[in-house]
């Protein structure tokens, strides 16, 4: 490209850099000379100091001359992280270089406190984002410094020989090689089998599959199940694997070679949860990975959304090997794309799979009967169902504070009129300690096995951060929010929006404010209908159908497929364009850059 910068046609200065979880955001004022290019709009590039793009900004908008730029650092359009690098932010226009950012006085000194580290791998590795201006330099250009790096001793080496104990016998000795190199060993395996069935593969193999439980989740058992329905058996060749691999690691070397041996098989692996063997198997590319995503739309980070936070993903993992995943609508799209690092083009809005069953009327009038007869406190009663989130890391330490519920305020509150159903997390192993005197208004059906049931004889779902209200909301009944703990939640978990704004109900600090929001019927329910508007492009009962048609039989509404194809480009001319001509104004390559 030419490089116009010394004409000084037009001057960029960041006079802001802020985060957003993982999104950087740069605030860029334009200085045009006259009124020379205005009316085209200029592309942001960061350009590292081997002059090669490497990704570039997304604009959010404009505020006069100043262009609000958005820059995801853990996915530059290619499910990749920026590489590792120091980088320039260049503007182009009408595919010509016109200014290299520059930094504004007043920011320079803010900078240092702009850096971020993102922590991962147990906190043991850090993938970092510097800012700083070229020394020596007066108009202070911009530079960003990233790098993935891990931890390492702060003391001197120590050189003494190591003192060896009791030999090992044979067997501990292949034990511990085996412990150290099982992965490579499935990798190979995963391969072996790659080459024994690919030239018998014909694009007519799907795997439901499931590293979390042993059995399908309810979104792959209604895709699952709706193919059998239409008779797809007969073409398809529909297979499963479910092994609860994440709370039992040590997985006998059969189930491994049954699911390794299903995996190379296969032209579709549908998931519909975190497949931690993905973190480190790389799935064959001609193999689609499609990802059902068990949760609805709720609060809480999760995967790319909280990285730097306990629990976070690596720079590569299991989200980056899906081809497509799905939402309920376009327009929450990117908060799964952002949870699986991939294009939002990718999430396609077909809608979540299990409720089709969920809105079928007769099945709704079956489980209404059956949940009357189960539970009959709830006859003629208005039911009031009490379904939080845990508390806690994970499973082994997952708990609710039942402390803070006011148990006989809220048994005198609910009178004649109402009952309440206590549903705990399925992690919250702990029973709701109800009193014997308290059961003819209160119940546990913490056992009960799908909680969908339950929301069609519920009048009021009081819950906190969970991603029950999706499925909930389409009752079109009122919900409260019992928040106790939003801000340190919002620290340790993340939110992936502004939870006051999108809660779809009146959010309440304490019990004393919950109690009070039912005594006077203050639910703020507009806020449901809002939230149904937004979360949903179909309500109906073809979800199942549309991931069939979409993804397996490949009938991507064109206008979905030209997104993609846009997205996809985009991302990957960044790296054909040709910034060489930086090297004539100085200053890029100075740095010795780096990397992947």
């Amino acid at each position: 490209m030419d490089n116009l910068i010394e004409s000084k046609q037009m001057i960029s200065t960041i006079v802001d850099i802020t985060w957003e979880r993982i999104f950087l955001k740069l605030d860029v004022r334009i200085d045009f000379s006259g009124d020379a290019g205005r009316k085209t709009p200029p592309d942001f590039y960061f350009v590292n100091g081997r002059y090669e793009g490497k990704a570039k900004a997304r604009l959010l908008s404009v505020d006069g001359n100043v262009y609000h730029l958005c820059l995801n650092i853990t996915n530059t359009g290619e499910k990749q992280c920026l590489p590792s690098g120091t980088y320039s932010l260049i503007v182009c226009q009408n595919g010509k270089i016109m200014a290299k950012s520059v930094v504004d006085r007043m920011l320079v000194p803010k900078m240092s406190d702009c850096s971020r580290n993102f922590l991962y791998a147990g906190r043991g590795k850090a993938y970092t984002v510097t800012f700083f201006v070229n020394e020596g330099e007066d108009d202070l250009p911009f530079c960003m410094y990233t790098m993935a790096s891990a931890k390492v001793g702060t003391s001197f080496p120590s050189y003494e020989k190591k003192r060896h104990g009791i030999t090992l016998n044979p067997l501990k000795k292949a034990k511990k090689w085996y412990h150290k190199n099982h992965r490579a060993l499935k990798v190979k395996l995963y391969h072996h089998y790659l080459n024994k069935y690919s030239s018998k593969r014909n694009g007519k193999t799907v795997l439901f599959m499931s590293e979390q439980s042993e059995v399908l989740g309810t979104n792959e058992k209604a895709v699952m199940d709706r193919m059998v329905a239409r008779g797809m058996e007969s073409e398809y060749t529909i297979l499963q694997s479910c092994r609860s691999s994440v709370s039992n690691p040590k997985m006998g070397y059969k189930s491994w070679l049954e699911m390794l041996k299903k995996l190379a098989m296969s032209d579709f692996v549908i998931l519909d949860d975190h497949a931690p063997v993905f973190d480190w198997l790389k799935v064959d590319p001609e193999t689609t990975v499609v990802q059902l995503w068990h949760a609805g739309a709720g609060f809480k980070s999760s995967g790319y959304s909280r990285w730097g936070h306990i629990g976070c993903p690596a720079p590569q993992s299991c989200h980056r090997q899906y081809k497509y995943g799905i939402a309920g609508s376009k327009s929450i799209a990117p908060f799964f794309s952002e949870v699986w690092g991939i294009n939002d083009s990718r999430v396609l809005p077909t809608g979540m799979p299990r409720i089709d069953e969920y809105l079928d009327p007769d099945y709704r009038k079956e489980k209404t009967e059956a949940l009357y007869q189960e539970y009959p406190l709830c006859k003629g009663k208005k039911v009031i169902l009490f379904a939080p989130t845990y508390r806690g890391r994970n499973k082994a330490d997952a708990h609710y504070p039942y402390e803070l519920i006011d148990f006989d305020k809220l048994y005198q509150l609910c009178g004649e009129e109402y009952v309440v159903l206590f549903k705990m997390h399925p992690w919250v192993a702990a029973p709701v300690p109800l009193e014997e005197k308290q059961k003819d208004r209160f119940a546990d059906v913490g056992r009960y096995p799908n909680i969908n049931d339950l929301f069609y004889i519920t009048d009021l779902l009081i819950t906190d951060y969970s991603s029950n209200i999706f499925e909930y909301s389409l009752m079109r009944k009122p919900m409260l929010f019992f928040a106790f703990d939003e801000i340190p939640y919002s620290f340790s978990r993340g939110f992936h929006r502004n939870y006051r704004e999108s809660a779809p109900g009146k959010v309440c600090e304490t019990f004393e404010e919950v109690l009070e929001a039912i005594a006077k019927q203050d639910f703020e329910y507009q806020k449901v209908e809002e939230y149904v508007e937004k979360h949903f492009d179909y309500i109906d009962s073809n979800a199942s159908d549309r991931v069939i048609d979409w993804i397996i039989l490949g009938n991507i509404p064109e206008k979905i497929k030209e997104e993609i194809r846009i997205e996809d480009e985009t991302a990957a001319g960044v790296h054909l364009l040709d910034f060489s001509s930086l090297s004539l104004t100085g200053g890029e390559g100075e740095n010795g850059d780096s990397e992947e």
